[in-house]
């Protein structure tokens, strides 16, 4: 079982940046490929950016450019820089964990809120 914890979303104006953690749990983080996610109001959850355990990443294209996911296996934790915020960024976001051996996105945390106000 792996446990995934969301931090760092909040409030900030557009133009603004924000730097959310996921912390993870578990010994093989170093092999999981973990990804970022958005759900705005009434809209379907997004992909937002993603990292392979090797560290090769890719991301949406309405966030290039603006945001940059990271990880520190030391520390069990994947990052998103987030800069240049806009509001139609405004979303919960949520970290997941490919750790099933099966590709999908097994695993999945409880979300962070990100409003970005104009």
């Amino acid at each position: 079982q792996v446990q995934l914890v969301e931090s760092g979303g909040g409030l900030v104006q557009a133009g603004g940046s924000l730097r959310l953690s996921c912390a993870a749990s578990g010994r093989t983080f170093r092999s999981y490929g973990m990804g970022w996610f958005r759900q705005a109001p009434g809209k379907e959850r997004e992909f937002v950016a993603r990292i392979t355990w090797s560290g090769y990443t890719s991301s949406a294209d309405s966030v290039k450019g603006r945001f940059t996911i990271s990880r520190d296996n030391a520390k069990n934790t994947v990052y998103l820089q987030m800069n240049s915020l806009k509001p139609e960024d405004t979303a919960v976001y949520y970290c997941a964990a490919q750790a099933g051996g099966s590709g999908n996105y097994d695993y999945w945390g409880q979300g962070t809120q990100v409003t970005v106000s104009s």
